[in-house]
């Protein structure tokens, strides 16, 4: 392998390292997150909460009606806090505990179809109802049950979310990630050992190399000097 070979492939592998750096480290962000803060009503990331759709109920209806705010299930949707709970109008989408029968006590967020007034004019409740049905909610949503209004939402990503929390999400989106980093890491390791063993047999080779050339050069200047004695021993007996 030339030198050009040996230059590339070594960027490739530092680009597909911290490629799955990135990617791990982004996914375990991701955990925590969905983790501490989706579907939290206790927990708001300045005074805003993240909740996963998980019914159409939102979504928009077949009988031709539009509206500007819909959603749909899978979708990620973001809940600000309301500072005055009784400000609140037709037409404005919001999330509240549920006094329903079949979803008592869960997060609802639908929209405010009609606002009730009591006796002295103040707001008794939200009329709610999802555009999908068009059919109001079974029970008035109080002004202390409206946990925020809606503000946004990210499509789709709730899915993505969702599955992070699942077994074969976490395999796939952290421990599979993490288990090749280690495996790369290990990999570089016995190389760079490998290397360290070949360099430093080629040392102890070149030194052993050294040595011998030394004791052949010794033993040649012995065997000149041997020679040189000889020949005026011979010299003087003449």
């Amino acid at each position: 392998m030339n030198n050009k070979a040996k230059k590339a492939l070594k960027i490739t592998s530092t680009v597909l390292t911290w490629i799955v750096i990135t990617f791990t480290v982004f996914m375990i962000a991701f955990t925590i997150f969905s983790v501490l803060t989706l579907d939290r009503n206790e927990r708001p990331i300045f005074g805003t909460r993240f909740y996963i759709v998980r019914s159409d109920s939102m979504s928009e209806p077949d009988n031709g009606e539009s509206y500007d705010i819909h959603f749909n299930a899978g979708d990620l949707i973001l809940i600000k806090n309301v500072e005055d709970k009784t400000s609140l109008k037709k037409g404005d989408v919001i999330a509240f505990l549920s006094n329903n029968r079949e979803s008592y006590g869960e997060t609802i967020t639908h929209m405010i179809a009609d606002v009730q007034y009591d006796a002295n004019g103040r707001v008794a409740g939200y009329v709610t109802m999802g555009i999908n049905t068009g059919t109001p909610d079974e029970k008035l949503v109080q002004p202390d049950f409206v946990i925020g209004q809606y503000k946004g939402k990210i499509p789709l990503i709730g899915r993505f979310f969702a599955f992070m929390r699942t077994t074969p999400g976490y395999i796939c989106c952290i421990f599979v990630p993490f288990l090749l980093l280690i495996i790369y890491n290990a990999a570089n390791v016995i190389v760079l050992f490998k290397k360290y063993k070949r360099e430093q047999t080629e040392v102890l080779n070149a030194e052993k190399a050294q040595i011998e050339k030394e004791r052949e050069e010794n033993q040649r200047m012995m065997a000149e000097l041997m020679a040189l004695k000889a020949k005026l021993e011979e010299n003087n007996k003449e």
